[in-house]
């Protein structure tokens, strides 16, 4: 009796284990599509980072924004569609997220990117990167390293990018701000003139 209720209570088991992988499997499948707007989908496919044109429901076409690993895990993944000078661009922003470890010392790197596009002619216009880097450092105050202290230091470098309702764009940092309008002519964001 103790044998049949085993033998039982491990086929329950098994099969609520198996059940749960199975349904894993597809969330992950489902995942590749990151953000979409109008006909455009961000999507890892095929091992590159790419925003796949379609047409009718079906792809068409793509521009490869970069190639992924696997480690490769983009978040906070928006399209955004937008008029700047009378054209149709397309913003697509992305956070990364890598984490540096040693012994002494962790490094947490955020990175935001800001692409612009021009799907007609599948152009990138414009395209931006803002880094911040939390470092937390363990440092030894004496040369027998008997004694030390955790130092905590934050990094920033690029451009904070913001995007105007008129489809202007800011780009600003600590010391400097880029004013940016799109040029239709040029198919690029070219620096404002002041009035």
């Amino acid at each position: 009796m103790k044998k049949v209720v085993l033998v039982a209570f491990i086929m329950l088991i098994s099969s609520s284990i198996y059940s749960q992988k199975k349904k894993s499997t597809k969330a992950a499948k489902s995942a590749t599509a990151l953000a979409k707007v109008d006909n455009l989908v961000a999507e890892v496919k095929s091992g590159n980072f790419q925003l796949t044109i379609n047409e009718n429901g079906k792809p068409k076409d793509a521009i490869v924004i970069k190639t992924a690993d696997a480690k490769f895990a983009p978040t906070n993944c928006k399209l955004t569609s937008f008029k700047a000078s009378g054209a149709t661009l397309y913003l697509l922003t992305w956070t990364e997220i890598t984490q540096n470890k040693t012994d002494l010392k962790t490094e947490d790197i955020t990175t935001i990117y800001s692409n612009i596009y021009e799907i007609t002619s599948k152009k990138l216009v414009l395209y931006n990167t803002q880094l911040t880097n939390h470092i937390v450092e363990k440092v030894f105050l004496d040369k027998l390293k008997n004694a030390s202290e955790t130092q905590e230091k934050m990094r920033r470098e690029g451009f904070e990018f913001t995007l105007n309702p008129d489809g202007s764009v800011i780009q600003k940092n600590k010391t400097q701000q880029n004013n940016l309008v799109y040029d239709a002519t040029k198919m690029e964001y070219v620096a404002s003139k002041k009035k």
